[in-house]
């Protein structure tokens, strides 16, 4: 029987808070403390958090420096993995955010919410 982790339920929450929109990007992330890295994609976005799709998370609960990288802009962030997926990815929270990258963060997610308008109506 699948049970969904206890964490999943903070996911679900974050979600209903801020909506998570499709968003395609490059990221690396760094385990703190340590200089294992793992490359990723992103694939969902949203103002607090992101879905990083890639075949060995880091587990659950690991602090991670988070970087995304679009064609324009870039992004970073102190993140914790919420929840995993294994050999399809993780979902990560942001809980430490520089005001630069703030801005980045909102101008990407006004970009994708607009996207999104323009695919519904």
């Amino acid at each position: 029987m699948w049970r969904i982790p206890p964490e999943a339920n903070v996911v679900e929450e974050e979600r209903r808070q801020a909506p998570r929109y499709s968003f395609i990007a490059s990221a690396e992330l760094v385990q703190e403390k340590s200089t294992v890295s793992i490359t990723a994609r992103i694939s969902e976005l949203s103002l607090q958090g992101c879905y990083l799709d890639m075949v060995n998370p880091f587990p659950v609960r690991t602090i991670v420096l988070i970087k995304i990288s679009s064609a324009t802009d870039s992004f970073q962030a102190k993140g914790k993995v919420l929840y995993v997926h294994p050999g399809i990815g993780a979902g990560v929270i942001f809980v430490e955010v520089l005001p630069q990258s703030q801005a980045v963060l909102q101008r990407w997610l006004a970009r994708a919410e607009d996207e999104q308008q323009t695919l519904i109506g």
